[in-house]
């Protein structure tokens, strides 16, 4: 306790300042988020949400950071379907991450999500018979889903969309919309989302930190 304290206090003023903010968030996750959530790990915190919805449907690891912004929003259209999202161990999520879960969405361990990502495994289907309907209102009732494998990195403003699997350690450009399978270990950006290249794993060594990358 005393070196931590010796470490905090070496740290500048605002580096201090973010590191009480983080602690009261996880205070804050600890004693009002956990008992809500499916399961809520240890050490991890979701900072100020605008919108959390079925709670009890949201699985976090571990180590989690969610930022400030996020829309965890769990819908359940039909009662034999029942709707999970989970997100593992150490995985970070930045401000503004929107998902929206009508079947299952699975986040692995060690993702990196960046501000203003959009997940979702819903779809808002257009009927011709109803040209003056609200589409919003209207999901697509389908067993659907999003997996993003471990390691992965989304960056800045990506959109995944329904029925798409994201590879472990994959990396998604800046501003895309991936709207079909991304393999393990792939660069792709575009909108749609195309494969750039593919490095390989053995190419990859462990960095002091602990995240893989790539030589």
């Amino acid at each position: 306790m005393i070196r931590k304290l010796g470490d905090f206090l070496k740290l500048g003023f605002f580096d201090q300042l973010n590191a009480v903010r983080i602690l009261a968030w996880r205070v804050k996750s600890r004693c009002f988020h956990r008992p809500f959530f499916g399961s809520f790990g240890r050490r991890s915190f979701l900072a100020s949400p605008i919108l959390v919805s079925r709670p009890d449907r949201i699985f976090i690891g571990s180590h989690v950071t969610i930022r400030q912004g996020a829309r965890l929003e769990v819908i359940q259209t039909d009662p034999a379907r029942v709707p999970t999202l989970e997100i593992g161990d150490n995985t970070n999520i930045e401000q503004n991450v929107h998902f929206a879960c009508h079947g299952h969405i699975h986040i692995g361990a060690n993702v990196s999500i960046t501000a203003n990502c959009a997940i979702v495994d819903i779809t808002h289907p257009v009927e011709a018979a109803d040209p003056c309907g609200k589409i919003g209102a209207r999901i697509l009732d389908e067993t659907s889903w999003v997996h993003v494998g471990d390691g992965a990195f989304l960056g800045i403003g990506t959109v995944v969309l329904p029925k798409v699997r994201i590879g472990e350690g994959a990396f998604i450009g800046a501003n895309s919309v991936v709207t079909r399978d991304i393999p393990p270990f792939a660069i792709a950006a575009g909108v749609p989302a195309k494969v750039l290249r593919i490095y390989r794993k053995e190419d990859c060594r462990m960095a002091g930190s602990g995240a893989e990358s790539c030589k």
